[in-house]
């Protein structure tokens, strides 16, 4: 996730310091995005002033420990122009815990197993997506608003998928992953003893 490019954001607004600048991340972003790490939010700012992109000013404090007030340099808004002006890939691309768990599923042969998998996850999904009509509904600001809906948007298309995963693999009783069983039991060359037999040891 390019929290870094956020922060920078939130910085081409002016100076600001580390606990205001978590509280304006997580106001700006809304409640699906869950609470912001000071500790990483730290490191992010630490990382951006050794890249030239911000830099820090201690202010002392009569009582209170100095703060650290950041701000963004002209290299900082030329990064972040560069940043909004490019499209953003999937960051994670289509490596998906859940497609692999769908994968091994159909793989066992077993209908069952397969629809327990899908049924969980449907479960899941479906609670996700009350959560996240409840926060939408009660949201003030229009772009938390937006956001919460395209986290909306992600949960129907995986529900979407869940629904064509069973339509392909329990179809006809679950027809498919019998036959997809069938094939692992064929086996490979070697596993039917037609390979080269392997040394012990």
């Amino acid at each position: 996730m390019a929290i870094q490019h956020a922060v920078l954001a939130l910085l081409a607004g002016g100076p600001s310091y580390g606990y205001e600048l978590k509280g304006a991340f997580e106001e700006a972003v809304g409640p699906q995005w869950g609470p912001l790490n000071i500790g990483h939010l730290y490191q992010i700012l630490d990382r951006l002033s050794r890249d030239g992109l911000v830099v820090a000013e201690r202010h002392p404090q009569p009582v209170k420990p100095d703060r650290v007030v950041y701000e963004i340099t002209p290299d900082g808004h030329a990064e972040l122009d560069r940043w909004l002006a490019e499209p953003s890939p999937r960051s994670g691309g289509f490596r998906d815990d859940f497609f692999l768990k769908v994968t091994a599923a159909a793989r066992s042969g077993d209908p069952a197993t397969v629809r327990t998998v899908l049924g969980n996850q449907r479960g899941h999904l479906m609670r996700e997506l009350r959560n996240l009509d409840g926060l939408r509904r009660r949201a003030d600001d229009p772009v938390v608003g937006l956001l919460l809906s395209a986290a909306s948007r992600h949960v129907e298309a995986d529900l979407a998928f869940v629904d064509d995963a069973e339509g392909v693999l329990l179809a006809d009783g679950g027809a498919v992953v019998a036959k997809l069983r069938a094939a692992r039991s064929a086996g490979t060359p070697a596993e039917r003893g037609s390979g080269p037999t392997r040394a012990a040891g």
